[in-house]
């Protein structure tokens, strides 16, 4: 393999391990790193969760000759850190073991590093090559380096609509969720819970269907659960305010509804440093992300039955980025145009 080759086939490994840790390590990002010598990988690891290494560091502790380190080349999927947080900085450690060489895929656009990090193992004399699977990279990181550039969070919209484009009968006789996907979808769906920092519904939602908001068909962390309930209505008796996670309730308290619901709605998001966010809300909510264009991606299932008559779904413009099929359901993905 040529230089770039070699590059890319490191920086690949590095994601697959960072994936093991993606909704693990909030509000850190989950980051893939292995230190490579002489063509061989010596050491792995991804990020610990809130409050324990970063990747660099598990990666290096790894290592019982600290003198192979010497001769090794750390590939890492984001610019390590040079500042002092829980942890000490990466760069700090990547420094006093002298590896010689650091391969990072992209930048991390935080106020706190942004280019700091390369700038400090420059300094020391160390050799950096950034831009590595950066586009990979990139996506990889898109929860936390949204969050920071954009000043919200990374929005995903996901629904389960029928082949006649309706998500929900009229009425429903008992107070629990109305399935419209597969098994296997849903099992789908609560790995992605797993993935995001928080998930969202409306005020209906809850009375209606009483959801749990949590991971049970997935092993992981259950998200933040973030309810709508501006008239501030809803009693504790629901699922959603059981002690198995974190909930908070968005009331007119905290948005001015006075202001654009765009802004308000994430400036209470960024407030509270929620990186990512699933909305699985009713047409109701759905629509109210649309329509102000305060998404980044909508995962949308469809079944092959119909319902005939119901809620109608969501109507959104995009452009597809994927499509599979799930037993009966089909599922696309959108982002943007």
């Amino acid at each position: 393999m040529n230089n770039k080759s070699t590059h890319n086939f490191y920086m690949s490994r590095c994601i697959e391990i960072a994936k093991k840790g993606i909704g693990k390590t909030y509000p850190n990002p989950s980051v893939g790193c292995i230190i490579v010598n002489n063509g061989t990988i010596i050491s792995e690891a991804y990020t610990s969760e809130y409050g324990g290494n970063h990747a660099e560091i598990n990666a290096i502790n790894k290592i019982r000759n600290k003198k192979e380190l010497l001769t090794s080349t750390l590939y890492v999927t984001l610019e390590p850190c040079s500042h002092l947080g829980k942890t000490p900085p990466c760069c700090e450690s990547i420094v006093n073991n002298k590896i010689p060489q650091v391969v990072i895929g992209t930048i991390d656009k935080s106020n706190k590093v942004n280019g700091k990090g390369i700038k400090y193992l420059k300094k020391y004399n160390i050799k950096v090559i950034n831009g590595i699977l950066q586009k990979k990279c990139t996506e990889l990181h898109k929860r936390f380096l949204h969050f920071n550039v954009k000043k919200r969070p990374y929005i995903i919209l996901k629904w389960a609509q029928t082949k006649d484009n309706f998500i929900s009968p009229v009425k429903k006789i008992k107070k629990k969720p109305f399935w419209i996907s597969s098994k296997k979808s849903r099992q789908l769906v609560h790995k992605w819970r797993s993935e995001e920092h928080a998930i969202l519904i409306g005020f209906s939602t809850v009375i209606k269907d009483n959801p749990i908001l949590n991971i049970r068909n997935w092993k992981g962390v259950n998200p933040i659960r973030i309810i709508i309930d501006l008239k501030n209505e809803l009693n504790d008796d629901y699922s959603v305010f059981d002690d198995k996670a974190k909930t908070i309730k968005i009331t007119n308290e905290e948005l001015d509804i006075s202001k654009p619901i765009k802004s308000e709605l994430t400036k209470f998001l960024f407030e509270r440093k929620i990186q990512s966010l699933i909305v699985e809300g009713g047409k109701k909510t759905l629509d109210l992300f649309i329509n102000n264009d305060l998404w980044d991606e909508a995962r949308i299932f469809t079944n092959n039955n119909n319902l005939n008559i119901g809620v109608r779904a969501p109507k959104i413009k995009g452009r597809k980025i994927h499509e599979e099929k799930i037993n009966n359901d089909e599922l696309k993905i959108l982002k943007p145009f």
